[in-house]
C-alpha cells in the first residue's frame, strides 16, 4: 500500500516540478514573455496604459509585480485549471486544449495499439523462425523503417496519396460540410481524414517493436518450460502464442505506456505536416505567434499525459505479470 501511496504522491509532485521549469524556461526567452506581449498589443490598438491590465487578463499574471508574485499567480491558475487566454486565438487555453486532445489521443493512442500488435506478430514469429528467410528479410524490413523518421513516411504519404492520387484529405479533423455529431457520416470523415497520419506513425514505430518482440522471444525460446512444452507434442503454433508471445511481451507492457506519453509529444511534425487541429498542430502555432499562454499549456498538458502514463503502467504492470512485486518494506 506504501508503494502506492508513493507513486500517487508523485504524481502532483512532478506536475508541479513540470510547471515550474515552463515558467523558468518562458522567462529565460530573449526579451521574455511580456516584451514581445506588449509590442503585440500595442500594435493591435491597446492604449499603453492599458497594456498590463490586458497582459494580467491574458495570463493571470501580473507583469509589474516580483518573480515571485508572478509565480504563486501562475500556479493559482494551473491549480484552477486556468491557464489564461491564448493571444493569437483570443479564446481560453482550456478551451484550445480540450477541443485538440481528443484528436491528438486519437493518433496517438490508434497509431501505438496496431504499431504494437503488429509490430508484436511479426516479431513473434521471427523469434520462432529465427535464422530463416522470412526472419531475415523482416529483420532488415524492421532495421529500415526504425532507421526512417516517421515524418519521412508522413510526407510521402501526403505528396502521392493526398496531392497526387486525391485519395486523401490534406488538412482538417472532417470534412467542414459535415455536421460534428455521432453519425456515421461524421465518424467515417473523421476516419478518412485520421488515416494517413495513423498510418504514417504507426509505420514509423513497427520496426523498433518487432526487433524488440524478436529479442524477447528468442530469450523466452531458451527457458526450460518452451522444451517441455515441446516434448509434450503440443503444436507449434501453441508453442508460438501461448508460450514464447505471452511471455516475451510481458516486459514491453510499461514500454507500452511510456510510449504513448512520447508519442504524444512526437505529433508536432505529424500534425504540422498534415495540418491536423492536435496539440503539436496548436503548439507550433503557439510559436510562430510567441503565443506565451497556449504555449505554456500545450507543454503543460504534453508532460502530464506522460506522468499518468508512467503512473498507470508502475500501478498495473504487478497486475499483468504476477512474477513482479509492487513494492516490499524496503521501498523497492
Amino acid at each position: 500500500m506504501n508503494y502506492y501511496l508513493r507513486r500517487t504522491a508523485r504524481i502532483p509532485l512532478t506536475v508541479l516540478a513540470v510547471a515550474t521549469l515552463t515558467f523558468g524556461l518562458i522567462r529565460l526567452l530573449p526579451g521574455g514573455p511580456f516584451t514581445q506581449l506588449r509590442l503585440q498589443l500595442i500594435r493591435q490598438g491597446v492604449p499603453v496604459e492599458q497594456v498590463n491590465a490586458r497582459i494580467e487578463a491574458l495570463q493571470n499574471i501580473r507583469p509589474d509585480a516580483p518573480l515571485w508574485q508572478q509565480y504563486l499567480d501562475y500556479m493559482i491558475g494551473v491549480a484552477q485549471l486556468d491557464l489564461g487566454r491564448s493571444i493569437s486565438l483570443n479564446q481560453p487555453v482550456a478551451d484550445v486544449l480540450a477541443r485538440a486532445l481528443p484528436w491528438t489521443v486519437l493518433l496517438v493512442v490508434t497509431s501505438t495499439v496496431l504499431m504494437f500488435v503488429f509490430g508484436v506478430l511479426i516479431g513473434a514469429i521471427q523469434a520462432y523462425w529465427e535464422g530463416s528467410r522470412f526472419d531475415q528479410l523482416t529483420s532488415g524490413g524492421s532495421i529500415l523503417l526504425m532507421s526512417t523518421p516517421y515524418y519521412i513516411f508522413a510526407v510521402v504519404f501526403l505528396f502521392f496519396l493526398a496531392f497526387q492520387f486525391q485519395l486523401f484529405p490534406t488538412g482538417n479533423a472532417a470534412a467542414r460540410d459535415v455536421e460534428a455529431a455521432l453519425s456515421v457520416e461524421y465518424l467515417a470523415s473523421v476516419l478518412h481524414h485520421a488515416a494517413l497520419p495513423i498510418l504514417a506513425y504507426t509505420i514509423g514505430g513497427i520496426g523498433s517493436t518487432a526487433l524488440s518482440m524478436r529479442g524477447n522471444g528468442i530469450q523466452v525460446l531458451g527457458e526450460e518450460y518452451v522444451e517441455v512444452a515441446r516434448l509434450r507434442g503440443l503444436s507449434d503454433g501453441r508453442i508460438a502464442t501461448r508460450y514464447v508471445a505471452k511471455n516475451a511481451i510481458l516486459p514491453m507492457y510499461t514500454g507500452l505506456l511510456l510510449l504513448i506519453g512520447f508519442r504524444l509529444g512526437g505529433t508536432v511534425v505529424l500534425e504540422e505536416i498534415f495540418s491536423y487541429p492536435g496539440l503539436g498542430y496548436y503548439l507550433i502555432a503557439a510559436v510562430n505567434a510567441n503565443d506565451y499562454p497556449l504555449m505554456m499549456g500545450c507543454f503543460l498538458v504534453i508532460t502530464a499525459t506522460l506522468v499518468v502514463a508512467v503512473y498507470v503502467a508502475d500501478l498495473t504492470y504487478g497486475l499483468i505479470d504476477p512474477r513482479i512485486s509492487a513494492g516490499d518494506e524496503d521501498g523497492y
